[in-house]
Parts: structure tokens; C-alpha cells; sequence
């Protein structure tokens, strides 16, 4: 009796051990085989912008190193779900790869009745960028750091006005988080991108924002505008002389945009793999870590699991500074 009973679990376990074998042999042969045509390269974001930029510098290597196009397919528009739906139903075969970034961790929270599970329905590949922000004012206002910001909004409450590029936005998430940190008043206007938002500030029009470092750079260098902090926890070599907002009395503030890349849920583990591979490569090399710096971003490969915890921790912190906040989605 006790051998009849081992018998059908020894089979089992027979079976089940022959069944991973066959699907890692499977996976081998996909990966020796892989791929075979060209990869499409979903960005939810306009042509021309920082992500852009950087999804065309790794598709580059990666084609050249893999030996079939990858190319860029710009999906903008709905604060980056068309794009990203676009991803989580594509087939899960190894040909459709794409770009997700923080706006990925913050329209879970805006949105909760999102077309697609912002975990459930992707596989994490590798993060590809930190991207710092700089606070930039107007020389009008007449502030050369935060402490001096604070103290002007705190005597004049909601007057000094700052842009972002959008309700909801990193830019505005930032700001939002300096403004209740310090506890002060500043009137938000919205602009719908970047570049109307620096015409204005440049201006005048507005007196305040968070931008990307690459582009204040030319206008603080110009004296155009005023570079009172970075964003992230430490200096920014595009900007070593500027103190981080950490620095200049909130030390709790550590906020930087990323991107990162993405494929949809059950793309076999081996073509993840070596798409993770060949993202690392690729931001390895001397000539992308310098045209990476010249943008003012910051390198950042990462394996599977890694860039799948970072995305997990960032939901948490930005769910935290939207709570706390009350920022609210355009």
C-alpha cells in the first residue's frame, strides 16, 4: 500500500520535472532564434522630447547589436495611457518593447480605472534614467535660492506664480511637494509642455518652475534665469555649483523623474533577459553615457527584479506626495 501511494507522486514529480525541462529548452532555442524581425518601440511620449531622445540612443545600439531594427513608434497623448494600453495588449512574443516612467507610477493613482494593470499587465526590463529637475526662477522676483523663495511667498501668499507643464505633471508634483514641505502659497499655472513654459518664464509672464536640467541650462548660463536648486538628493554635474533643495533647508525633498523599459506580461523570461542585456550594453558604452550627460540625465541600468521593486517603491512615495498634496490629474 505504501508503494502504490508513492507511485503516482513519484510520476507526477516525473512529469512535472520533464515539463520545466522541455519549457527551459523551449526558452533556449527561442533565445539562440531571437529575434527574427524587426522590434517596435513604443514611446508614449511626442517625437523631439528627452524621452524620445533616449528611446533613439538605445534602439540604435540595441539594432545594431541584435541585428534587426528596433524601432520608435510615438504613441503620445491621455498622460501617456495610450501609448502604455498600447504595450500591455501587445502580443507577449519578444517584438514590442516600451518606454514607461514616473507618469507610469502616478496615473495609478489619478486613475483608477485604467485600461490595463499598471503591475499585473507588464514585465519590468531595466530602468534606462534618473532625470533630475532644477528649480529655475525669474531674476525679477529677485530670489537666488530657496530660502530667499520662501521667504518671498511667505510674504506675499498665493502671488508669485509658478509653471508647470501640466496638472498632474512631475513639474507640478515637485512644486506641490516643495510648497508643503515649506508651507507656503504660490498660484500653479499649466502650461502643455515645456517649451511655452520656459518662453513665459523667460519672460517674465511667470515667476517660478521645475524643469528638466538640459533645458535651463542654456538660459541660467545666459542670465536669464536663476537656478536656486536641483531636485535630487545630491548635485547634478550639469549644475555642481546649485545646492540641492535637501540641502537648502528641507531635507526630506528627493524627487527625480526616470524612464525606464517595459514588455507586455508573459513575454518569456528568456527574451526579457536578453532585452536587459542589451539595454545595459547598450548604456554602458563611452558615447551614450556622454550624450546622456550632455541631456543632463543620469545612466541607470537595472536587472528585471530590481527595476520591478524601484517601480513598486516609487507608486508608494508618489501615492504619498499626492495624498499629502492633493494634486489632481488634468
Amino acid at each position: 500500500m505504501k508503494n502504490s501511494n508513492l507511485a503516482p507522486k513519484s510520476a507526477m514529480r516525473r512529469r512535472l520535472l520533464a515539463g520545466a525541462a522541455a519549457l527551459a529548452a523551449t526558452g533556449g532555442v527561442m533565445a539562440q532564434s531571437y529575434p527574427s524581425k524587426s522590434i517596435r518601440f513604443i514611446v508614449p511620449y511626442p517625437a523631439g522630447g528627452g524621452t524620445d531622445i533616449v528611446a533613439r540612443l538605445v534602439a540604435a545600439k540595441m539594432s545594431t547589436a541584435m541585428g534587426q531594427p528596433v524601432i520608435v513608434d510615438n504613441k503620445p497623448g491621455a498622460s501617456t495611457i495610450i501609448g502604455t494600453e498600447m504595450l500591455a495588449k501587445a502580443p507577449p512574443d519578444g517584438y514590442t518593447i516600451g518606454m514607461i516612467t514616473d507618469s507610469h507610477a502616478i496615473n495609478q493613482v489619478f486613475f483608477p480605472k485604467l485600461p490595463y494593470d499598471s503591475i499585473k499587465d507588464f514585465e519590468p526590463i531595466a530602468q534606462l534614467v534618473f532625470v533630475p529637475l532644477v528649480l529655475v526662477a525669474h531674476p525679477s522676483l529677485n530670489v537666488k535660492n530657496v530660502q530667499e523663495l520662501i521667504a518671498a511667498a511667505r510674504a506675499k501668499p498665493g502671488r508669485i506664480n509658478y509653471a508647470s507643464i501640466g496638472n498632474g505633471t512631475p513639474h507640478q508634483i515637485s512644486m506641490e511637494w516643495l510648497k508643503s514641505i515649506a508651507g507656503i502659497s504660490m498660484t500653479h499655472i499649466p502650461y502643455k509642455g515645456v517649451a511655452p513654459a520656459l518662453t513665459d518664464l523667460v519672460a517674465g509672464q511667470v515667476d517660478v518652475m521645475f524643469t528638466g536640467t538640459s533645458s535651463a541650462l542654456p538660459y541660467v548660463k545666459a542670465g536669464r534665469l536663476n537656478a536656486l536648486a536641483v531636485s535630487s538628493a545630491k548635485r547634478q554635474p550639469s549644475f555642481p555649483d546649485t545646492p540641492s533643495v535637501a540641502e537648502s533647508g528641507l531635507p526630506e525633498f528627493d524627487f527625480m523623474t526616470w524612464y525606464g523599459l517595459a514588455m507586455p506580461a508573459g513575454t518569456p523570461a528568456a527574451i526579457t533577459q536578453r532585452i536587459n542585456q542589451e539595454v545595459t550594453t547598450a548604456l554602458n558604452q563611452p558615447d551614450v553615457r556622454e550624450r546622456l550627460t550632455a541631456l543632463g540625465v543620469a545612466g541607470a541600468p537595472s536587472s528585471p527584479a530590481e527595476f520591478e521593486a524601484f517601480i513598486k517603491s516609487e507608486s508608494q512615495k508618489l501615492a504619498r506626495i499626492v495624498k499629502a498634496t492633493g494634486v489632481k490629474p488634468e
